[in-house]
């Protein structure tokens, strides 16, 4: 029999509301947490301090403002931040030191670090993706404007995805923005390709396949879009977008009708690569086959709207950040002691595209 699912909640979770979610590239337990409350959290999911909690709380990188987002770099001693104090740093996870790479005008939303090019490439509510080489800090970061704020990145082994406002997405080529950089002309090479989001609301997530064939985003309307990079009219006859994230509500005259939540989180499977999670402010996490277009699997309601999530590089975990959302409206917000991360161990066959398996 296949090993069953277990889910796990670890303990002392970040004071506020949580941001971003990131596992290491070379280890299936070490998880960066960035949160609100001005700080970044290194965890080993699978070290417990007790027998009554789990999770190992390793060490807390202290901010000036809150953390937007967190990715890891070219492996688990080093990570990047993005910052609402409008700057990109450097952490080493091993001493805690921090240097800032570059400052933006204007709070930095996200950063994706490319381990196949060496690049970080941040994107700046001041509408300009800085792009940068870690490993040579003499050269100066590349600067692309933008013709919207950027509300959503995600990177694929040769091209990075930013979704706007305004329903604008941007594809760029790496390998053409690490040129690029190093000619330290400053010359912003321009978009690979340049597209209109398929979903009519604003972009709330985009998630890169990991075989490079295409991605996904998802909006604040309950909707996710599933494209693929190759131009041609067949494979952009494949593009689909689909409801999610929605429960129904009866009305007074017993009808009923659709409440609909922000679809917050997208993350691919990094073995299975058809399959992605989604997360949404409807309190849930599911499992989709992209290529099958299906739905694989639902999980169990969480307390709270589900606002990062992220796969372990060997798939084996999948860690959920719950917390309070935006969505009943409550203006004296606050996530202290609502904010929760779960980490869930898959069963065998839990993310297995259907047809894939024997």
């Amino acid at each position: 029999m296949a090993p069953a699912a277990t889910q796990f909640e670890l303990a002392q979770p970040p004071n506020d509301a949580i941001s971003a979610l990131a596992f290491a590239p070379d280890s299936p337990s070490r998880l960066l947490v960035a949160s609100w409350d001005k700080n970044i959290y290194l965890y080993d999911t699978l070290q417990s301090s007790d027998e009554n909690s789990h999770g190992s709380l390793l060490q807390t990188y202290e901010h000036r403002a809150p953390v937007m987002d967190v990715c890891f770099g070219r492996d688990s001693s080093e990570a990047f931040s993005a910052g609402m104090d409008w700057q990109v740093r450097h952490i080493d996870l091993e001493t805690g030191d921090q240097s800032t790479l570059s400052k933006h005008a204007a709070p930095v939303r996200r950063v994706v670090y490319s381990r196949e090019h060496s690049l970080l490439i941040s994107a700046s509510w001041d509408s300009t993706l800085h792009v940068h080489d870690p490993t040579n800090p003499s050269l100066t970061p590349l600067t692309i404007p933008l013709p919207g704020k950027p509300h959503a990145m995600a990177a694929s082994p040769s091209k990075v995805i930013v979704a706007m406002t305004s329903r604008l997405v941007h594809i760029y080529d790496l390998s053409a923005l690490s040129a690029a950089l190093s000619s330290q002309t400053n010359e912003a090479p321009q978009p690979w390709q340049q597209r209109e989001s398929s979903l009519k609301f604003l972009t709330r997530a985009v998630a890169a396949m990991p075989s490079d064939a295409g991605y996904a985003t998802s909006s604040i309307e309950g909707r996710v879009a599933v494209e693929w990079f190759d131009a041609s009219a067949e494979s952009q006859a494949r593009k689909y977008a689909f409801k999610c994230h929605r429960t129904a509500q009866p009305a007074a005259d017993g009808s009923s009708a659709d409440v609909v939540f922000p679809v917050n989180a997208l993350a691919f499977h990094p073995v299975h690569g058809s399959t992605f999670a989604s997360g949404g402010g409807d309190a849930t996490v599911a499992l989709w086959d992209a290529e099958a277009k299906r739905r694989m699997k639902v999980y169990q309601k969480f307390a709270d709207s589900v606002a990062a999530l992220a796969f372990s590089a060997d798939g084996r975990y999948l860690a959920v950040a719950v917390c309070p959302g935006f969505e009943t409206g409550m203006e004296d917000y606050s996530g202290e002691g609502r904010t929760k991360i779960f980490v869930r161990e898959l069963g065998e066959n839990e993310a297995l595209p259907k047809g894939k398996g024997k």
